[in-house]
């Protein structure tokens, strides 16, 4: 498989991620009607541009918005990483004062006893982050 290919593939990875995380994110506000809280706003926030801009990054085929995306998707993970350690590590609980409406720590999902919303989040901005890592050291390599 030629370079320019495996790029090809591995951005319309990233960019199909966003895509699911956004659509996973809009069915559980919208259609199971679950209130989200501040820290998924956050996420969100994070979450939402890079759709549009590793969809247009790749139509372009502008591998180089792949450090845009690290950045993003690093930013976005550290937030899952917090949010999912106040739900599931009973001691750091709600101290932070972030949540208004709805708190931080409630878990409107939890498969398996481990996979809650911001466990999806994170699952999906590491995949994005290891994807635009990897396009970006093979630009590296290539220069």
């Amino acid at each position: 498989m030629s370079a320019n290919k495996k790029l090809d593939n591995l951005f319309f990875l990233s960019w199909v991620t966003s895509i699911i995380a956004m659509f996973g994110s809009l069915y559980f506000s919208e259609i199971r009607q679950y209130i989200p809280c501040e820290l998924c706003w956050y996420q969100r926030i994070l979450m939402y541009p890079m759709t549009i801009l590793l969809g247009i990054a790749y139509v372009r085929k502008d591998w180089h918005m792949s450090l845009y995306a690290m950045i993003l998707s690093a930013a976005g993970g550290i937030i899952s990483i917090y949010h999912y350690s106040i739900q599931k590590i009973t001691v750091l609980g709600d101290s932070t004062g972030f949540c208004g409406q709805v708190p931080c720590t409630a878990q409107y999902i939890n498969w398996f006893g481990f996979i809650t919303i911001p466990f999806l989040a994170l699952l999906a901005f590491l995949i994005i982050f290891i994807i635009s890592l990897l396009i970006w050291k093979q630009l590296k390599e290539a220069k």
